[in-house]
């Protein structure tokens, strides 16, 4: 017997088929990131002692081993038996999702495959805070909570738990760029409403915060 759920994920994929196949046609395709790097940065006491918060950035690109290697620690499968991640989450739920915004467009991390998944063909880093350095700096991340993932919690919960998950996830990727000179800044001035309508959310998927990662400017 077919059930609700196999309708709705079998509707969620075709319906992701069709956007891809869109976004495929403007000239964004997915990014198959390198392996992450298991060895070198520093230790974690130094990384500790090196963590800030840095509002310059220079306009240089990140590698794409870089940008994996830190997408893998902010919320990386470390587990793949299981699944589990870098960063706690509560039940399991894994509702935080990890999007990317570049100057070539907006991407979507998939952990799984460890990919970058083409979202927009369009730079809207710009739209992802109200600081003059975010449109320029080469990655900004969006953390966006799914709200279908947690099951019959009220919205108190919803809102407490997605906040938590994502501060543990942004101050991994807030050691990654400590362990390997890169600067960093989590942000909370961002016109969510604003923002939400570029990268086309549903209702049920909220921005929690931003964060701004790069070189810094020399």
């Amino acid at each position: 017997m077919k059930t609700k759920s196999s309708h709705a994920v079998r509707w969620g994929l075709a319906a992701l088929l069709a956007f891809s196949t869109l976004v495929y046609a403007q000239g964004l395709k997915p990014i198959q990131l390198p392996k992450p790097q298991m060895d070198g940065g520093k230790p974690l006491m130094q990384a500790l002692k090196e963590r800030k918060s840095t509002r310059s950035f220079s306009t240089e690109k990140l590698p794409d081993q870089v940008l994996g290697n830190m997408l893998w620690a902010a919320f990386g499968i470390n587990r793949p038996e299981s699944g589990h991640r870098t960063a706690p989450s509560a039940v399991n739920w894994q509702e935080i999702d990890i999007y990317v915004a570049t100057a070539d467009g907006l991407y979507l991390y998939d952990a799984k495959g460890h990919t970058l998944q083409p979202v927009l063909a369009e730079d809207i880093r710009a739209e992802t805070g109200m600081q003059p350095f975010v449109k320029d700096a080469p990655v900004e991340l969006v953390y966006v909570a799914d709200y279908s993932r947690m099951g019959k919690r009220t919205d108190d919960q919803k809102d407490f738990y997605s906040a938590a998950d994502t501060g543990f996830i942004s101050e991994n990727a807030y050691l990654f760029c400590a362990s390997e000179g890169l600067a960093t800044v989590v942000r909370g001035a961002v016109d969510k409403a604003a923002l939400a309508k570029a990268m086309k959310l549903r209702p049920d998927q909220k921005i929690i915060l931003a964060q701004t990662v790069g070189y810094p400017k020399k």
